[in-house]
């Protein structure tokens, strides 16, 4: 079993902010990063990553902790796959 960790889109957290948070959490190059944000504020979310449901709450844990420490209210949600 899988599961899928998605970014929520809101009006706070900046561009800057979601890409360094694609490409150093989740590995994106910049121009993935850059379609996957435009994708997260056209529809309002986006799948990140999957991976086994043990290592996506941890990684959706790492996203909501920096998020957290800069002050951004940035959701970061599992999903069964």
């Amino acid at each position: 079993m899988a599961a899928k960790v998605l970014l929520m889109n809101d009006d706070k957290t900046t561009m800057e902010f979601v890409l360094r948070v694609l490409e150093d959490i989740f590995g994106k190059t910049r121009e993935e990063a850059l379609k996957m944000v435009l994708e997260i504020h056209r529809d309002g979310s986006g799948v990140c990553g999957i991976y086994e449901p043990a290592r996506a709450l941890e990684v959706a844990e790492r996203v909501t902790a920096l998020a957290r420490q800069n002050h951004y209210p940035l959701r970061c949600l599992v999903e069964p796959q």
